[in-house]
């Protein structure tokens, strides 16, 4: 399968994309995580960066972690856990599945409970970037003046490019659903979902509108670009926004948040800087009418794979029609 062009899965009249995420092989993804021993890090090793408290039977470290990554502790059959507690002399507490709570670890030796949390927060770490994100944090652009241009737009482009390979009418965004994604994040239960938003609001106080001066910011669309190598094979379409009065107040707050979200381990850093774009098409928005009838008619869901459309003439009638979005 192509990764840049994954299969898609049609559920309830939405579309997924199916990951290329594989989590059987066990033993092989947890050897590369594993260490020598309990006495892996020294009491002052720059790797105890969590707290291990001191108990009348020794020692424990709690663990704050979403009920959908239990079973990369506990592995298959409860291999993984039992491995833990061999190794590092220790014992470990999980919730039951689908109870929100904290993994406690607990041992007579320190080394052996700092040793346990620290391949424990390896494999957390390793299991939930393989997770399928949950929410994205982006800018609205969805106000009523920018919907209606955008359907003049629409209605401008598929007068003139109906008829080029792959275009349709189902592949422009939903008016209401203009925006500016800044990045994904994996949300995995509502403890996460709530410092998520807190860390948004303390954003907002701490610089956000300081930058603004507590006005909403006017932004205007610089041209379109496409996501791929050959435009008369594309799958994404997308208009490049920046700040109308030149300044450069967009990027400085976009950059700013991704920092906050990357540093509070609630997004991964892919790029040195955010790329200020608004998707205006895209083939996973694609739809079939009689496709849809026949599997609503028959209950069946469809496999089909990502269809590219020619978006050369699309590129040139936008030289005029770009100006249309502003």
């Amino acid at each position: 399968m192509d990764v840049l062009r994954p299969t898609l899965v049609r559920i309830g009249g939405r579309v997924y994309r199916k990951n290329l995420i594989q989590e059987q092989p066990f033993p092989q993804e947890e050897d590369e995580d594993f260490c020598a021993g309990p006495g892996d890090c020294a009491d002052d090793d720059p790797c105890d960066a969590f707290v291990v408290e001191e108990t009348e039977r020794g020692f424990q470290s709690r663990v704050e972690v979403p009920s959908p990554l239990y079973k990369y502790i506990i592995g298959k059959k409860g291999e993984t856990k039992k491995r833990l507690e061999t190794e590092t002399r220790t014992s470990i507490s999980i919730p039951k599945p689908g109870v929100e709570g904290e993994i406690v670890i607990t041992g007579q030796q320190r080394s052996g409970v700092v040793s346990a949390r620290t391949r424990i927060d390896v494999l957390l770490d390793s299991f939930r970037k393989k997770q399928p994100f949950t929410h994205f944090l982006s800018f609205a652009l969805n106000q009523p003046a920018i919907q209606e241009k955008f359907l003049q737009f629409k209605e401008e482009v598929l007068e003139k490019c109906s008829q080029d390979h792959g275009v349709s009418s189902s592949l422009f965004q939903n008016p209401a659903k203009l925006h500016l994604t800044l990045g994904t994040l994996v949300l995995l239960n509502e403890q996460e979902i709530q410092k998520a938003c807190d860390l948004l609001q303390q954003c907002k106080e701490n610089f956000v509108d300081q930058i603004t001066g507590g006005k909403p910011l006017t932004v205007e669309v610089a041209g379109v670009e496409y996501m791929n190598d050959d435009p008369a094979m594309t799958d994404v379409l997308y208009a490049k926004v920046r700040m109308k009065d030149g300044s450069d107040r967009l990027q400085v707050i976009a950059d700013q948040l991704v920092e906050r979200f990357v540093a509070s381990g609630l997004m991964l850093k892919e790029w040195d800087r955010v790329k200020l774009h608004a998707t205006v098409m895209n083939t996973l928005f694609r739809k079939d009418p009689t496709e849809e009838r026949n599997n609503t008619m028959t209950g069946k869901s469809s496999f089909k794979e990502r269809e590219s459309f020619n978006g050369r003439n699309i590129l040139k009638a936008l030289e005029v029609a770009s100006s249309k979005l502003r």
